[in-house]
């Protein structure tokens, strides 16, 4: 078990910053369509961002966390009648009514360790085991007439590093913009809770965080002014970069803040609000190429169905996946439900996955960006067993 103390976290710094920080990356691909990825670090809790408010299971197993039903004041925002979206979500759920916007729920990899750094590497390899090539940079390099030359269409990275997902045969330049080096309210909070019964550097910190802006509220989940900008920043200038008729076609995005222990309810709602407000300008920036344009959101698995001592959630299983754009047959919850009642949880705690996210990789890998289907064991070894979903894409 990883043990976090003061030292730890005052010395290992530059790489948290780095796994909290949104960023960005391009890949070259000689397609019209444009594919984004979004990866949510930190394990977002599904059953939050989009409740099942008619399991009656919910309420049995986490009233303090489920908000009010569709319609009540700051209510869950429907889809439909079982499922309600977190109200922080209005674009995403202005997305859903247009028809932009599939939900896969109850969807998880193949890792059940729970462990964030596994699950990360799993999840952006595309296997069974860790590789040190994402299922991205295969998929780029499988599609017919990759690599695109000649066309302005180089890879490129925007971030303090370029992810697992994005590395691999087709290379990927990196750039970071200045303001990157500014990590989240999050990141502070928990090094001021980690400090707080120092006699020395309890003071000290809480001081130097108020002189800078940080009340209680925000290192409660707020954000200052100075980084709530930052992951819709990013999306724009991927929208704007993908709009071009020379531009690239493929980027890959993260954003973090994620692991919600404690305060869950307050902690969550930042995030969220980035992630919807992101989307929207990502969509805004595309204009007219938002037509062929399919976004997929994920994460690294879900949280316990029930509520831990300090008002939060631990690591989990399955959990949700968004798949957004003009390109996306949606305004639909896709899920073979499995239900919260008794002897329905995984491990007698979590959601039970009953999707493979690599069913959904393999849709988007072969229906959007055009990859044989004979690629696919290259892209995602050792996941043969994995059908790709059917239908997830307009005609």
């Amino acid at each position: 078990m990883l043990s976090l103390t003061r030292r730890s976290t005052l010395f290992g710094l530059t790489t948290v910053f780095a796994s909290l920080r949104a960023s960005l990356a391009f890949g070259a691909a000689d397609t019209d369509r444009r594919f984004v990825v979004i990866n949510l670090r930190g394990a977002m809790d599904g059953l939050a961002a989009v409740t099942p408010y008619g399991d009656p299971g919910i309420r049995a197993l986490r009233a303090a966390l489920v908000l009010p039903s569709p319609g009540q004041p700051e209510g869950l925002l429907d889809l439909g009648g079982f499922y309600g979206l977190h109200p922080a979500l209005t674009r995403l759920h202005g997305m859903y009514g247009a028809g932009e916007l599939a939900i896969i729920h109850a969807v998880a990899g193949a890792y059940r360790e729970r462990s964030h750094f596994v699950a990360q590497d799993l999840l952006e390899s595309g296997a069974d085991q860790r590789l040190t090539s994402g299922w991205l940079n295969r998929a780029i390099t499988a599609m017919p007439g990759r690599p695109a030359t000649g066309k302005g269409r180089s890879p490129l990275a925007v971030g303090v590093a370029v992810p697992l997902l994005l590395r691999g045969p087709a290379p990927v330049e990196n750039w970071a913009p200045s303001n990157l080096a500014t990590p989240y309210a999050d990141l502070y909070a928990t090094i001021a809770a980690l400090n707080a019964s120092d006699p020395l550097t309890g003071p000290a910190i809480q001081t130097g965080l108020a002189s800078r802006g940080f009340s209680k509220e925000a290192l409660a989940g707020q954000v200052a002014e100075g980084g709530r900008m930052e992951f819709p920043s990013l999306a724009r200038a991927a929208g704007k970069l993908l709009a071009s008729p020379n531009g690239p076609r493929v980027a890959a995005l993260e954003i973090g803040g994620w692991d919600s222990h404690a305060a869950q309810n307050s902690r969550l709602r930042v995030p969220l609000q980035r992630l919807d407000e992101g989307l929207g300008e990502l969509r805004e920036a595309l204009g007219p190429a938002w037509k062929s344009t399919a976004v997929l959101v994920m994460t690294e698995f879900g949280r316990t169905v029930r509520v831990n001592g300090t008002n939060g959630t631990d690591h989990g299983t399955a959990t949700v996946a968004f798949v957004a754009g003009g390109a996306v047959k949606g305004g639909r919850v896709i899920a073979d439900w499995p239900g919260l009642g008794n002897g329905k949880l995984f491990e007698d705690r979590d959601l039970m996955p009953t999707m493979d996210l690599r069913a959904v990789t393999k849709a988007l890998v072969m229906e959007h960006l055009g990859a044989p289907a004979g690629a696919l064991d290259a892209v995602f070894p050792g996941s043969g067993r994995v059908a790709p979903v059917s239908g997830l894409l307009r005609a």
